[in-house]
This record gives C-alpha cells, sequence and structure tokens, in this order.
C-alpha cells in the first residue's frame, strides 16, 4: 500500500515539471535567452560551458540566436522531465519498502517449557549398605529358678545388608506422598563376655540380626528431579541369640525370636534418567526391649537363663528404584 504523502508530492512534483516544459514551448521568457546569446551575452560564453556551446551554434548559424534558444527551452523541457520522472520512482519506492516493513506482522516469543519431574507412580528397586544393633543384656532368670536382675552387659551388632521395596508415591505440586514395604537379609553379628558369668570359666553372649522388614509412610519435597523425603512406620527384626562357654568354645544354650517396633528415617533421592533413581537413605530402628528365654542345645535339654534384651537398629543403605510411568511433564 502506498503512503498518500509520498503520492501527493510525487503529483506535486510531476505537475511542476509539466509546467516548466509548457512555459518553455511557448516561448515564455525566450528574450532572456536571446539576450545572453547575442554579442554582448557571447563575451562571457567562457564563464559558462553550456552558454559557449550555444554561442558557438549562433556563429555557425545565422539564425544561431533562436536556433540556441530553442535548443536550451528543449533542453530544459527534457531535463525536466527526468527530474520529474526520478522523483516520483524515489518516492513509489519509498512508499513500498515503507508499506513492506508495516506490513510485517509482529510475533510473539514463545512461551518456554520447562521439563518438570514426576514422581508419581509405583516404584521396585533394590538397596544394599550396612548396619549396627545395640544390644544390652539383664539376666532375671537361671535354670528356671528366678534371681536378682543383673546385666550381662551390652555389645554392636555390625555387618552388612541388602534387599528390596515397593511402593508407590504421587506428588501435589512439590510435596511428594508415599508408602512402601521393603524387606532385607542381613548379617548384623556382635558378642561380648557376660559380666555375670566372666572368664575363665564363664560365658559369652552372641547375638545376631539376619533380617528385618520396614512398613513406612513418606512425605517428601521436591526439586524438580530431586526428591528429600522423612519417613515412619512399623519395624520388624529376626533375631538369633547364643551363649558360647569360654573354656571350650561351644555353644551350650540358644534363643531366637521375632520382635516388632518402629522405624523412622530420611532419604535424598536423585532422578538420573527417565524412570530411574538413585537415593541414599538412613533408617533407626526402635525395637525396645524383650524377655527371652534360652534352652540347652544337645545333648542337654530344658530352660538354660532368661534375659531382658535391649535393642536399638541403625542402618545406612544406598537404593536404586525403577518408576512405571511418565518421568517428565511439560509446565509453562
Amino acid at each position: 500500500m502506498i503512503d498518500k504523502g509520498f503520492s501527493d508530492r510525487a503529483e506535486m512534483t510531476l505537475a511542476a515539471a509539466m509546467m516548466l516544459t509548457r512555459r518553455a514551448k511557448h516561448g515564455v521568457g525566450k528574450s532572456r535567452l536571446r539576450r545572453a546569446t547575442t554579442t554582448e551575452g557571447c563575451s562571457h560564453r567562457a564563464q559558462h560551458p553550456l552558454l559557449d556551446s550555444l554561442c558557438r551554434s549562433g556563429d555557425s548559424n545565422p539564425t544561431g540566436t533562436k536556433y540556441s534558444a530553442n535548443l536550451i527551452y528543449d533542453w530544459v523541457a527534457n531535463t525536466m522531465k527526468v527530474i520529474a520522472t526520478l522523483a516520483v520512482s524515489a518516492a513509489l519506492t519509498g512508499s513500498a519498502v515503507a508499506a513492506d516493513l508495516a506490513a510485517r506482522p509482529y510475533t510473539k516469543a514463545p512461551v518456554p517449557v520447562t521439563a518438570v519431574y514426576d514422581w508419581t507412580g509405583f516404584y521396585i528397586g533394590a538397596n544394599a549398605g550396612g548396619g549396627w544393633a545395640r544390644k544390652c543384656w539383664d539376666n532375671f532368670s537361671v535354670l528356671g529358678g528366678p534371681r536378682p536382675v543383673t546385666t550381662e552387659g551390652c555389645h554392636d551388632a555390625t555387618g552388612g545388608t541388602v534387599g528390596g521395596q515397593i511402593g508407590y508415591r504421587w506428588q501435589a505440586t512439590n510435596w511428594v506422598f508415599g508408602l512402601e514395604a521393603q524387606g532385607n537379609w542381613a548379617n548384623f553379628t556382635g558378642s561380648n563376655e557376660s559380666l555375670l558369668f566372666p572368664a575363665p570359666f564363664g560365658q559369652i553372649n552372641r547375638s545376631k540380626v539376619d533380617a528385618f522388614g520396614l512398613f513406612t509412610g513418606q512425605v517428601g519435597y521436591a526439586w524438580n528431579n530431586v526428591l528429600w523425603y522423612v519417613k515412619g512406620g512399623a519395624a520388624v527384626a529376626h533375631d538369633k541369640y547364643e551363649g558360647i562357654d569360654i573354656p571350650t568354645g561351644a555353644v551350650f544354650d540358644r534363643a531366637s525370636e521375632t520382635r516388632w517396633g518402629g522405624a523412622v528415617g530420611t532419604g535424598i533421592e536423585y532422578g538420573f534418567a527417565p524412570n530411574w533413581s538413585l537415593a541414599i537413605e538412613y533408617n533407626h530402628l526402635f525395637m525396645g526391649k524383650r524377655d527371652i528365654s534360652f534352652n540347652f542345645v544337645p545333648p542337654f535339654a530344658g530352660p538354660s537363663r532368661s534375659d531382658t534384651i535391649r535393642q536399638d537398629v541403625d542402618v545406612v543403605t544406598a537404593r536404586i528404584n525403577y518408576r512405571f510411568g511418565g518421568p517428565v511433564v511439560a509446565r509453562y
């Protein structure tokens, strides 16, 4: 679309050129040009190349003065036409360029899309690590008969563990909630010399945690693919106990139990690939105290002693999880 201002200026320029051309054709101002090519005017011919050319034409042509006037009028008319044509072309070209520039549509920049990790879904995984169980023994019976409570001492049962977990999480904004069940094999072992029956004719009390499980709820906060969470719930552990005769090194009594308690823990998890994540987790198991009755091993039989055993367990594991479902969602 051509700008109206450019169009008006072009029409005015063309009209002026046409007016000058008509004046030239009808002899307006010819007397001035004639005077310019007279003998008096030609005395100044060296001051202007065009006047010099016209005077030479007059010298070689008896009608040179008139001829030269017509010549210069034709030159003026043609020159003005060229100038007008160039002015109109420039105006039209400028208008077209301006119209092209103005016609470019404004395009709004696209809204950036951020990939957000989604922790919602069922998951299954494996874990491995280590732990330690603190155990303290207090004897209150020997050979089935009661006696004053006497401490036999404490020890730490330590070792490795490996297991698996399965759970479900759901995410609401940055908050993540979940339920999880975990089961582990363990080899937390430890022992101490009994303070009630010391060496050289006494005994050693030995214990082992060979399995434990956790059933917990989780609450966490996610920074995209990084999740920090706390957990809590129930814990269960299977324990074995033995009495070892110091002089012979033989096991003379045994006991085992499955005890329930509580658990709290925390962990930080990192989503390193679609549907896959790694975590480091710590759990503390409050297993309380239980009364444990020991029996002699064959060839002997019958009750040997009874002890109250207190136990707490700490576990640190590295975990890997695979989550079923989409790993990311688009957030605008």
